[in-house]
């Protein structure tokens, strides 16, 4: 090795000399006598502890060398056409890695009665605050995986960083600020005009902490007065608590016709021992799945958010768009103005699951509990709704209650059904949605409330702030739509833009 090879490694050797101190001295730790005795594990405690402050060390040599090659800039002008004149050299700022604790020394530009600008920190694009991006997003990770004291002590456990509980948790609220701006940056998968698009709202209740709660709730949390017992929420009382989270789904599902006899088999040709039943045809598949949810925003935006990734996937209105909800007239009636407002037309099918319900509820007026019958008298009529007779199933309904004789109190199961199947009855033509290929039940936004609300949000014990159950909210429903990476690369960008490029003239960072 002669000539320039032999100088580059020797400054390398110069500049990363304390790092290369460390290994060497973490060899000579398991060549000594103490550690033939080690056991696997405690080598591995060993060797995580001395290589961790190797790699912190290696960063750290890294941004020394960097340092001292720093170049002065000659003209560095901040956004408003403010010329930095001045410099100070060696300006430190401290920052938190995955590795540790480490310190950016560089040149700071000055002005008179202005901020000071580094060039330098605009190349390593570096956070606002002290933490890296890599503990922002590792804090974003474990936030939206369980609780924030969890959260603190696995970063901790896998950095050594000694990040706190609040620190975890503003880091979190940070990392998901451009979730939005991403979705609506996203280009969607191409689909063909024939493939229809489901939309579906849901809600579900979170605790919030009282300063937090919608200005109605918190009117009706005051009027009930204080907590009847000391230690627990008597019944009744943790309804005043909560804020409605409001999630929405929009998917992609080929069409997938479909008979009653693939929902429900006929009982009648079970009973009568007609062989085994025929194979069933499987329902549409949803793929390019999003999901959405908010605590802050309320039920109307969250539908419009909806439409609005709706209509991104189609702008022209040429697919035929199917909305699946639970029944709520509330979300019914913002689903409906909202089409309207934009001009689609929608078809809105009513959860079968949620209709099977009150086919259930009005089985047990007119059967005993346990008898297995029930379970024929539902099959039959739910077969008679799924081939499109909502009217006749109803009046089937109300004919068995006078049969019965049944009055006030044991025949309101019947009378609830009724009234749910002529209130809905618009809403409730499945003989057209199979005949379509369209799903029929809310699975998608039902697995989603659970998922992303009750899995994380409502663990026990936990009591919201806002800020973040919005955030835990949004980042799980970026993970739960595979688009987590993605996001991040996207999030780094715009961290990037406000941090540093805003800050020059044209949004051009000097150069030396």
């Amino acid at each position: 090795m002669v000539g320039p090879a032999r100088g580059a490694l020797a400054e390398c050797e110069d500049a990363f000399a304390a790092s290369a101190g460390l290994f060497t001295a973490a060899c000579a730790e398991l060549a000594a006598p103490q550690a033939a005795v080690m056991t696997h594990a405690q080598l591995e405690d060993l060797l995580g502890a001395r290589m961790r402050e190797v790699t912190r060390q290696l960063f750290q040599d890294h941004l020394t060398l960097r340092a001292r090659e720093e170049v002065r800039r000659q003209e560095v002008v901040d956004a408003t056409g403010v010329e930095r004149s001045r410099i100070e050299r060696d300006r430190r700022r401290r920052l938190a890695t995955v590795f540790g604790k480490v310190t950016v020394v560089r040149i700071a530009y000055r002005g008179t009665r202005v901020a000071d600008l580094h060039p330098a920190d605009a190349v390593l694009n570096l956070p606002d605050g002290m933490h890296s991006h890599g503990l922002a997003r590792l804090a974003a990770i474990e936030s939206s995986r369980g609780s924030f004291a969890d959260a603190c002590e696995r970063i901790n456990a896998h950095t050594g960083s000694g990040i706190g509980h609040r620190q975890v948790q503003e880091l979190a609220v940070s990392a998901a600020v451009d979730i939005d701006a991403f979705y609506d940056a996203l280009v969607p998968a191409p689909c063909t005009d024939t493939t229809p698009l489901i939309l579906s709202v849901d809600g579900k209740g979170v605790v919030i902490r009282p300063e937090a709660l919608r200005e109605d709730t918190a009117k009706a949390a005051a009027a009930k007065g204080g907590n009847a017992m000391k230690t627990r929420l008597a019944s009744g009382e943790k309804h005043g608590r909560k804020r409605m989270a409001t999630l929405g789904a929009v998917y992609d599902a080929e069409p997938a016709p479909r008979t009653a006899d693939d929902i429900i088999a006929d009982p009648d040709r079970q009973d009568a021992g007609h062989g085994a039943a025929p194979e069933r045809c499987q329902g549409p598949k949803a793929r390019s799945k999003w999901l959405c949810g908010s605590v802050n925003d309320t039920a109307a935006q969250v539908v419009a958010a909806v439409f609005d990734q709706a209509e991104h996937r189609d702008p022209g209105h040429r697919r035929c768009w199917v909305v699946l909800v639970d029944g709520a007239r509330h979300q019914i009636d913002l689903i409906k103005a909202e089409a309207l407002q934009r001009g689609v037309d929608v078809h809105i099918i009513v959860d079968l699951i949620h209709v099977l319900e009150y086919l259930w509820r009005a089985a047990w007026c007119l059967h005993c509990s346990g008898d297995a019958s029930a379970e024929t008298w539902v099959a039959r009529h739910a077969r008679v709704l799924l081939g499109g007779g909502v009217q006749q199933t109803a009046a089937a309904l109300e004919e068995a209650a006078r049969t019965a004789g049944l009055r006030d109190a044991q025949r309101k199961g019947i009378d609830e059904a009724v009234n749910y199947l002529t209130g809905k009855a618009e809403h409730l033509r499945y003989d057209t949605a199979l005949e379509r290929g369209w799903p029929i039940a809310t699975g998608i936004i039902e697995g989603a409330c659970r998922h992303l609300v009750k899995d994380r949000l409502d663990i026990t014990g936990a009591r919201w702030g806002l800020s973040g159950a919005e955030a835990v909210l949004k980042l799980r429903a970026v993970r739960a739509n595979g688009d987590f990476d993605a996001y991040w690369a996207w999030h780094q960008q715009q961290e990037f833009i406000r941090n540093h490029q805003t800050r020059y003239r044209d949004r051009v960072i000097p150069t030396a």
